[in-house]
Formats: C-alpha cells, sequence, structure tokens
C-alpha cells in the first residue's frame, strides 16, 4: 500500500523512469446516497470508466450497443464448417508493456497479468528480402536506437550519414503539447522524407508504425507518428516486444471483468443503444433507450467516432454548439480488412507467432493463432491444421480477401497447397484518423459540461499515450473528473516519461531546434 505521505512508485519491472500522473485526494467510497453515471460505450474506455466508478460506490449503468463487450477488441463465437465452434474478432491487437493503465486494468480481475503470453520477437519483413528483428535490440534509449540502426539491414553507415540531422534529433525529447505544435501540421509522409529515412528503413519500420493507426502516412499527422516513436522506441525502455492474450478476448479479457463489474453493482447493459440524451428537470441527464429512460447525474461518453457524433446529433441540447461542432467534425480512418483462415494442414515451424509485413500489396501483417492463442491452439492439434489471420490497414474495397490470401502464398510458399476448412473476414471502418491539422480541434475529456465527459482513443489528451493505452487511460481521466467533483478519490495512473529520457539527448535535440 502507497504511504499517503510518499510519492507513488513504478511498479517492479516497470520503467524506472516512468511518470506518475496525480489525481485529487478523496474518500475511498461514498457515503450517503451515492451518484449515479452512465458510462455508453462497453470498449476499453468505457470499461476502464465503469471500474474506478464502480469501486467507489458509484450506481454504473454501462450501456452498449452490441452483444458483447470490448469494443474493437471483441469477440464473439462462429460455428465452423467441421461443427466445431470459434471465436471470432476483429483481429490481433500488440499488448505493449508500456501499457500501464491498460494493465492496471486488466489486474483487477488477473493480478499477475497470467492471461498475457509475450512473444518472442516482432519480425517484419519486406517483400525485397529485407528482414528486421526487434529481439536483440536493446530496450533502453538510445541503446534501443542505436541497437536498431546497427542490427537492421535496413541502415547501413552511409544512411546514417544522409539523415537529416535537424529534423531527426528533435525526436529525442518530445514533449507534449509542443510535439503537436511543431508536427501537426506535416503528414507522417512529410516527417519521413524530411529526415531522409532509408527508403527500405521506411517500407519496413516506420511505415508499419504509421499503419498502426489504420491510416496512410499521407494522411496521418506527423505528430502522432512521432509521439508513437517515443512511447515504443526513444522514450522508454520497455521495448517493442509485446504480449497477447493466451485466449480469445472474451474468455481472457472481457468476461472476468464483466463478472468483477457486476460484483460492484454494475448494471451492464448489452444489446442497448442509447438513442438520446436530454437534460433532466432539475439535474442531471435522461438517458433514452428503447427500453425506457433513465435519470443520471453524471455522463462518459466512450463510443467510437462514428457512434459519438450520432449520439450527439440526436442530442441537441448536449453541452454547447461549439462542442458539437468539434465532435461532428471527427472524421473516421480508411476501412481495414481482417481475414482469419482455419487451414487442413500446419504452416512451417519456424514460422513466427506473428510477422509484420511491406511490399506485399495490402497485407500488414500475418499472426499464425495457434502458436499463442489457446483456442485455436487445441482446434490446430485437433485438427493438424493451422489458424492464420491476415491483416490489411488502410485497405479500400478493391482490396479483397483473396488478394490477402495471394500475398500469405508468397510469403509463406507452404500455405499454397493447404485446403481452407473455414474463414471468416471482417471489414471495418471505425477507428479514429488522426489527420494532418486536427489535433487542436479534437474535444478533450472534459466538456464545456462538467457533469459530462469523453473518453477514447479518439479523445486529445496532453499525456504520452496512443490505440489501447489512450482509450485505457482516458477511460480513467474521464472518471476522474466526476470523482473529483463528488469528493472521491480517483485513479492513479502512469505513462512512459514525457520528455527525452537523456539529459545530454535533450540538450542536443534543443540545441538542434535553434540551429
Amino acid at each position: 500500500m502507497t504511504h499517503p505521505d510518499r510519492p507513488p512508485v513504478a511498479r517492479r519491472g516497470r520503467d524506472r523512469r516512468a511518470a506518475v500522473v496525480r489525481v485529487p485526494e478523496g474518500a475511498t467510497r461514498a457515503t450517503g446516497p451515492a451518484p449515479r453515471c452512465a458510462v455508453i460505450g462497453g470498449g476499453i474506455a468505457g470499461l476502464a470508466a465503469a471500474t474506478i466508478l464502480a469501486e467507489r460506490g458509484v450506481h454504473v449503468t454501462l450501456y452498449e450497443r452490441e452483444a458483447t463487450l470490448g469494443g474493437r477488441l471483441a469477440g464473439w463465437p462462429t460455428e465452423l464448417a467441421d461443427g466445431s465452434v470459434a471465436t471470432m474478432s476483429r483481429g490481433f491487437h500488440a499488448f505493449f508493456r508500456q501499457y500501464y493503465n491498460l494493465r492496471g486494468l486488466l489486474r483487477r480481475t488477473d493480478p499477475g497479468l497470467e492471461g498475457l503470453t509475450g512473444l518472442a520477437d516482432y519480425p517484419l519483413r519486406h517483400s525485397s528480402g529485407l528482414y528486421d528483428s526487434f529481439a536483440r535490440v536493446p530496450r533502453t534509449p538510445p541503446w534501443s536506437a542505436l541497437g536498431f540502426a546497427a542490427l537492421s539491414p535496413t541502415f547501413g553507415w552511409r544512411d546514417l550519414g544522409r539523415l537529416n540531422a535537424g529534423a531527426a534529433l528533435p525526436l529525442l525529447d518530445v514533449r507534449l503539447p509542443e510535439v503537436y505544435e511543431r508536427y501537426d501540421d506535416l503528414s507522417a509522409r512529410e516527417l519521413l522524407d524530411r529526415i531522409r529515412f532509408p527508403e527500405a528503413a521506411e517500407h519496413l519500420a516506420f511505415e508499419v508504425f504509421s499503419r498502426s493507426f489504420f491510416a496512410d502516412p499521407r494522411e496521418l499527422s506527423a505528430a502522432e507518428l512521432a509521439l508513437m516513436f517515443h512511447i515504443y522506441f526513444l522514450g522508454s525502455s520497455e521495448g517493442l516486444l509485446f504480449d497477447v492474450p493466451n485466449e480469445p478476448y472474451p474468455q481472457s479479457l472481457w468476461d472476468p471483468l464483466a463478472r468483477y463489474l457486476d460484483g460492484h453493482g454494475v448494471d451492464i447493459r448489452t444489446s442497448t443503444p442509447v438513442e438520446c440524451l436530454t437534460p433532466a428537470s432539475g439535474q442531471g441527464h435522461v438517458v433514452t433507450t428503447a427500453a425506457g429512460l433513465q435519470h443520471a447525474d453524471a455522463l462518459v461518453l466512450a463510443l467510437d467516432t462514428a457512434g459519438l457524433r450520432n449520439l450527439v446529433e440526436r442530442s441537441p441540447a448536449l453541452c454547447d454548439a461549439g462542442w458539437r461542432g468539434r465532435v461532428g467534425r471527427l472524421r473516421t480512418a480508411p476501412p481495414f480488412l481482417v481475414s482469419r483462415l482455419w487451414l487442413d494442414r500446419p504452416v512451417r515451424a519456424d514460422r513466427p507467432g506473428f510477422l509484420g509485413t511491406g511490399g506485399y500489396g495490402a497485407l500488414d501483417n500475418i499472426s499464425v493463432l495457434d502458436r499463442w492463442e489457446g483456442e485455436a491452439s487445441r482446434w490446430a492439434r485437433r485438427t493438424g491444421g493451422s489458424v492464420v489471420e491476415l491483416h490489411a490497414y488502410a485497405a479500400g474495397p478493391e482490396v479483397t480477401p483473396g488478394d490477402l490470401r495471394a500475398q500469405l502464398h508468397q510469403v509463406f510458399p507452404e500455405t499454397r497447397a493447404a485446403q481452407i476448412v473455414d474463414q471468416r473476414h471482417e471489414r471495418r471502418a471505425d477507428c479514429p484518423l488522426f489527420a494532418v491539422g486536427g489535433h487542436w480541434d479534437r474535444p478533450t475529456v472534459r466538456t464545456p459540461d462538467p457533469t459530462v465527459t469523453l473518453a477514447g482513443d479518439l479523445v486529445r489528451t496532453d499525456l504520452p499515450v496512443a490505440l489501447m493505452e489512450r482509450a485505457a487511460t482516458t477511460g480513467f481521466l474521464a472518471a476522474n473528473a466526476h470523482l473529483e467533483r463528488w469528493g472521491l478519490r480517483g485513479q492513479t495512473l502512469w505513462t512512459v516519461p514525457r520528455r527525452g529520457r537523456s539529459a545530454v539527448l535533450r540538450t542536443v535535440s534543443r540545441l538542434s531546434t535553434r540551429s
């Protein structure tokens, strides 16, 4: 237990320079009539908000339009052609070790995070034959950057000499919000061109990073790419290796958390879209669903981009016109395609459980699920086959599952002879787009109405977080804002360091911006 007069310390194994986000002190549980909060959206952000609110004794109703929790990490059962039942999802997600707040949420039901399995490497392969690995790259900056350059076949000493130091060195000291002031009006593509990265390195490594935002590098804000460099590579000693759930998302993550929330009195209403929000007579809000009306003292809006825009459009009295206009200008990233194949034979034994790809058309990565997911592994052992998942980010309607299979055959030639026992495909377009120049117009956790907060990976925050970790962090922040008003203690949060790690490198970075 942390002594109230001592600063929190990083958990054993966490980056010793991880930064703590302090919260105001308050009571640990509500006394007397507890406030009521409606959390709208049952993805990571909504689940994080509901968790800390319920732990503090707040009456929470969690609304989710889909039949299952998890948002973009939801899963659902599907019967295969061989009669077995499998869990389908929207595809692979990497649980990086610097996702401190997401991991804190998962520890509610899995204190040792035994439901996560570490993969041995994060390999990248280009169609030209180049192959990169992060397994032997040092984790701590600046040795991580130097080690990558020394070990990668995409970098040579001549390439290092050609780099534009004036454009590259500021990445050694990324800070918020300054990184957006410097880079938000540039695209990720323009930043890479300015730095003069070797073309092979751009295609093999950095384009893979930028496309993990489900966007073409020409559309993505360079500030988000610079922030990613900091979070995953230049600012944190956690490295680029990651964990994956060892069972499908519902079984390993969300079903246990739903039981935990139920034990804390949360009213979980799946398959219940919210139709509109209106002011209550007196104070608070009225939440309207097909089942009727419910009063809430406060709201946490934790929806995806389209869901938030639609709900705000149907709730004309929510917050003010300026805020509603900012929500209306949010954009969705291009579609992505996930194709999962149950094959009648195994892939080669030396294939990695996850492989990032470049130069293979629309194919961005390949997961061999039976290498690390229990359900897929059991199916593969029983049938002698394998379960392979293919991802294409920023994939237009012209990209088909057949295209991805053809590209799989190039990367893993042994799959050409495999018969498909069954297959499932998911094409979605519901990820936020972090467009060039869009940062300052993006809504924040706090809104003009203190009884309404916003959460999700679409939200602007001055903390160095991204993707799933931004969702978890803003979920806790959205709840903390309400808890502070009610005199209740919020959730202590952690992030990677909020500036460059080395004083020497910070000085070099600062001098480079003056030259």
